[in-house]
């Protein structure tokens, strides 16, 4: 079963080799039919601490790495 592979927006580089993602995500609501956006924070793996606040980046499923962490960074754009 493939990996899920997430796209987000970085917004806590605090914490050391992780960073807080914000994925926002939109869909048509079943009964008023008009869009609303959602969005979840996911905390991800960044082993070089590449990524800083405001990038664009790419996270995928992993096993876990602690308590919070199922994710890691895979692409900072």
């Amino acid at each position: 079963m493939p990996k899920r592979v997430l796209q987000g927006t970085v917004v806590s580089d605090t914490n050391n080799k992780t960073v807080v993602v914000r994925v926002d995500r939109a869909f048509t609501h079943p009964v008023m039919k008009k869009t609303v956006r959602r969005s979840k924070k996911y905390h991800a793996h960044d082993e070089l601490n590449s990524a800083k606040v405001g990038d664009a980046v790419m996270i995928e499923e992993s096993v876990p790495i602690s308590k919070l962490k199922r994710w890691t960074l895979v692409q900072a754009q």
